[in-house]
């Protein structure tokens, strides 16, 4: 029986990650391989395609096939429709979330230091990228709230651990507006050269 072989086909076919263990069940149970098996079969697969424009990723919810992002400028041109656009501040909102999850409605305003619109709330919920998940022990007991296995798949993340380190994002904003304020100087001319 050729794993690798099966193993490829189901995770080509699939139109979401699969996991070893959902790998595992699509087999019948007689011939149903070790998890071991499975991931040898994913090893042998990722070697395969080590050098072409697709590759097999882990995520959070398993093991997709994906186009490598040096081709993403050539793939955007396939689809007619535009990516959706995100204001600053539901970005804003979901990377508090993510960095101090779980937080509250509260938490989130308090560090944005302006309210939150319900609309960006139902916008993160219902692409499934946040969840309530309990509510806090204080009057009111406000929602708190969390990202989801489905936010770790969207931004190709395994685990909350792969989020950039908020030093990182600084050192890097920095850069970026240090080179915007070098753009947006005048050349100035060598007044002696003229």
């Amino acid at each position: 029986m050729d794993i690798q072989g099966i193993v490829e086909a189901l995770l080509f076919a699939s139109d979401k990650p699969l996991s070893i263990v959902q790998l595992q069940n699509c087999f019948p149970a007689s011939t149903q391989p070790e998890k071991s098996d499975i991931r040898a079969a994913i090893e042998g697969i990722t070697e395969d395609y080590s050098n072409r424009p697709i590759e097999l990723v882990a995520v959070a919810t398993g093991y997709r096939f994906q186009a490598r992002t040096e081709y993403s400028p050539w793939i955007a041109k396939l689809f007619a429709e535009r990516p959706p656009k995100y204001s600053r501040a539901l970005l804003e909102t979901l990377a508090i979330i993510a960095y101090r999850q779980p937080t509250t409605r509260g938490g989130i305003e308090e560090i944005r230091g302006v309210n939150v619109s319900s609309n960006i709330i139902r916008t993160l919920m219902e692409r499934d990228w946040i969840r309530v998940i309990g509510h806090k022990e204080v009057p009111g007991k406000p929602a708190l709230f969390a990202t989801t296995k489905v936010f770790l798949d969207y931004f190709n993340l395994k685990a909350l651990s792969d989020l950039p380190q908020l030093e990182e994002i600084k050192l890097t904003e920095d850069l970026f507006l240090a080179e915007q304020r070098l753009s947006s100087k005048p050349d100035i001319k060598d007044e002696a050269a003229i």
